[in-house]
């Protein structure tokens, strides 16, 4: 497996030296591929991915029909199976985007139609309805209205988009 080799400098010790030493990461386009490969043909996705200096690997999915735990077990081993540990130590962490987590992607927004979300504006502008449509250059929702406002269409373009949660009700 290939990986990439960095010098990072260390605090400077008692002598006023700076020892450089050898650190060994993980190539994210390494496990990109791998996740890819093990997706391919699902209807899972890749949300996010992200490795951490000290090989420590987290990857996010979701699903058009959602995701479950053996989903990301069966995810987990078919990354692991493809990594050497002799070559590098890592830790795995595959998990679902989970529905606290906001929306990253334009398919998270579309498997969402018909459900309240909660928009956040990079203005701060607040808006919460129910996500009519999610095209490739942003979303509509429709405001639930009330007595002293009426129900409104409202369009958001993603790049506006701070961010955008799934409203959860109990």
């Amino acid at each position: 497996m290939p990986v990439r080799k960095m010098f990072v400098p260390l605090q400077r010790n008692e002598r006023g030296r700076k020892p450089l030493f050898l650190l060994v990461m993980i190539e994210k386009i390494k496990i990109l591929e791998l996740v890819n490969s093990a997706l391919e043909g699902s209807e899972k996705f890749l949300v996010s991915l992200k490795i951490t200096p000290d090989n420590r690997i987290f990857v996010d999915i979701d699903g058009d029909n959602g995701v479950n735990i053996d989903d990301c077990i069966e995810l987990s081993r078919a990354i692991e199976s493809q990594l050497d540990r002799d070559a590098e130590d890592f830790e795995l962490n595959v998990s679902s985007a989970g529905a606290d987590q906001p929306l990253k992607l334009v398919r998270q927004y579309r498997k969402n139609v018909g459900r309240d979300l909660e928009v956040v504006t990079l203005d701060g502008e607040r808006a919460e309805g129910t996500l009519e449509d999610a095209s490739d250059d942003g979303i509509v929702i429709r405001t639930p209205g009330t007595k002293k406002q009426p129900a409104e269409t409202l369009r958001f373009a993603y790049k506006d988009i701070k961010s955008a949660r799934v409203a959860i009700k109990f």
